[in-house]
């Protein structure tokens, strides 16, 4: 017996060091049939089905030998001319106790003395654990009554959320301030329909909620304007949507949105903001504050040369 311990105590050294040399690039069930560790894991496997036969097989025979012991009680019981009564199992002692429950042969002692119509009414009483579920409900409501409403050691669910929010503000913050800020001269800015800056705005705009206000297509709601009109109520053009979201409208609900996003977003929302200039999306507010027209640069005549040139 001790040299079959052992034999199996060095096969599983020897399977457990293959297992520390061997590569960890794939995985099992990436091709179990060639992996390395396939010899170790087909012995766990093998010597777990075994335990499992070896605890049903005892089981069964466990449960034999008790019918067994059970049918010699019972014929010795009617050899003696007494009547047999069955062992209780362990499980049933364990349910019984748990329970509180009276045996059936004891229950004439807790019968009342209400009848109704044959049927009698027994004294049981409520089940012991069910009663101590009860006594650690009222000791937990005393505790959250003077934890949560009374001392206000621990927050409620209202405060929990806003001390979450106000550390992913924090967050988000500390994240971007060890950015490397890029530097964004508004008044240079110039619009173009560049691919990557307009997706970039368009993730920001909705990732930041924006739609909630202006709606994901820019026409707005009840709170927030039309962007894609030529109306604006703060100016429009680029350099001025630039400023209006980098700086806000915190009297009309519109938040500062440079002190949470960084120069290079919103000037990529800028951007995309611009780019929904006459789309003309299904169902969009009304327009809103002055038409905006974009001024048009003309080059300045030279009247010296136009002089010339008439001459």
């Amino acid at each position: 017996m001790k040299k079959l311990f052992f034999i199996v105590l060095g096969l599983f050294a020897t399977l457990n060091g293959w297992a520390e040399g061997a590569t960890k690039e794939k995985s099992f069930w990436a091709d179990p049939f060639n992996h390395p560790l396939l010899p170790f894991y087909s012995l766990v496997a093998f010597i777990f089905v075994i335990i499992i036969l070896v605890i049903a097989i005892s089981i069964v025979l466990i449960r034999t030998m008790n019918l067994l012991i059970g049918q010699i009680e019972k014929q010795r019981a009617e050899a003696m001319g007494q009547a047999y009564v069955p062992a209780l199992s362990w499980w049933d002692k364990l349910t019984q106790k748990l329970n509180a429950s009276v045996p059936v042969s004891q229950e004439k002692d807790i019968e009342l003395d209400h009848n109704y119509d044959g049927i009698k009414e027994l004294d049981n009483h409520l089940p012991p654990w069910w009663k101590w579920l009860f006594y650690i409900s009222i000791v937990w409501a005393v505790v959250y009554f003077v934890a949560y409403h009374f001392s206000y050691s621990l927050p409620l669910s209202k405060e929990e959320y806003e001390n979450e929010v106000a550390q992913a503000t924090a967050a988000q913050q500390r994240f971007l301030e060890s950015q490397p800020k890029a530097v964004i001269d508004e008044s240079t800015l110039v619009y173009s329909p560049d691919v990557a800056i307009l997706e970039k705005g368009k993730a920001v705009f909705t990732r930041n909620n924006c739609g909630s206000c202006h709606r994901n297509d820019g026409g707005g709601n009840a709170i927030g304007p039309n962007l894609t009109d030529e109306y604006w109520l703060h100016g429009g053009g680029l350099k001025t949507v630039f400023t209006t979201i980098k700086n806000g409208v915190v009297e009309k609900g519109m938040p500062a949105w440079g002190k949470a996003m960084s120069p290079g977003d919103v000037r990529d929302v800028a951007f995309f903001v611009m780019s929904l200039q006459g789309t003309k999306p299904a169902n969009a507010k009304a327009s809103q504050g002055e038409l905006y027209e974009p001024e048009v640069k003309t080059e300045k005549t030279d009247s010296t040369k136009t002089q010339a040139v008439l001459k």
